[in-house]
């Protein structure tokens, strides 16, 4: 009895120190993953403010005259292009639904029905049909010229301000490469005046050549990508504007019959 007594213990004991080992063991384990995530932070953040030191860094040392110049071209480029970018998506229209809608007023309420509806949508479409509207009354051919007329003064509000893009776009590469002339032809002054060829001598002037061009082909890059969504949106919505166009020609023929 006592044998058995001796040995329900001792197994209870066991039992209790491999539970508290366990507990031990999570805790540690615990311990150490919140430690490797708070360093993995640490080290993201410290990655994250070396870049930005590097990239000012750089900007401090290839000058502030043809640096900021470029900076400001990259400024003015990307407002707007997100000005451009904004205006171009509120333009867009479910042309479908509103032809469908002009098709219905003018069956249900005529034409001042139809132009209600023209004036309450948003859009270059809903313009477009309103003056296609208002011309009905005289014909046929008097609303397809308002359409066409319309049409073009709808595409120059949808192209306004971007060839600055495109200017800027052209300009940034162009400053850095003047930079980078400038810095070499001061690299060979300090040749001449040395009389002697030198690494140490022109390096700087090299790098601070270097850096202005790399600056502008990052201005030129970052704008061309701005640039060419823009212009894919113009030619989309100037696609729907053409095909709606041809549309509502064909739905004031049919209700003129």
């Amino acid at each position: 009895m006592r044998k058995l007594f001796v040995a329900l213990v001792a197994s209870i004991l066991m039992t209790g120190f491999s539970a508290n080992a366990n507990t031990i063991n999570l805790t540690t384990a615990e311990d150490l993953a919140v430690s490797t995530n708070i360093q993995d932070e640490e080290q993201t953040t410290a990655e994250s403010a070396s870049f930005t030191q590097e990239l000012k860094t750089r900007f401090i040392e290839g000058g502030p005259g043809f640096m900021g110049i470029v900076l400001i071209c990259l400024i003015l480029g990307l407002a707007i292009a997100i000005e451009r970018i904004i205006f171009l998506n509120l333009a867009t229209t479910n042309t479908k639904k509103l032809t469908d809608g002009v098709e219905a007023a003018l069956s249900s309420g005529g034409v001042e029905a139809a132009k209600d509806l023209c004036r309450d949508t948003k859009g270059p479409v809903a313009s477009i049909f309103y003056q296609g509207l208002d011309r009905a009354e005289e014909g046929v051919e008097s609303a397809e010229k308002a359409v066409v007329a319309y049409g073009g003064v709808q595409m120059g509000q949808l192209e306004k301000n971007v060839s600055w893009i495109s200017l800027f776009i052209a300009l940034a590469p162009m400053l850095g490469f003047m930079g980078t002339v400038i810095g070499m032809i001061q690299a060979f002054d300090k040749i001449e005046a040395a009389g002697d060829m030198q690494p140490s001598l022109v390096a700087g002037g090299i790098k601070v050549a270097l850096l202005t061009t790399v600056f502008g082909l990052v201005v030129a890059i970052i704008l061309q990508i701005f640039y060419n969504y823009i212009v894919a949106k113009i030619d989309s919505i100037v696609n729907d504007m053409e095909d709606a166009s041809i549309t509502l020609i064909d739905i004031l023929v049919a209700h003129k019959k």
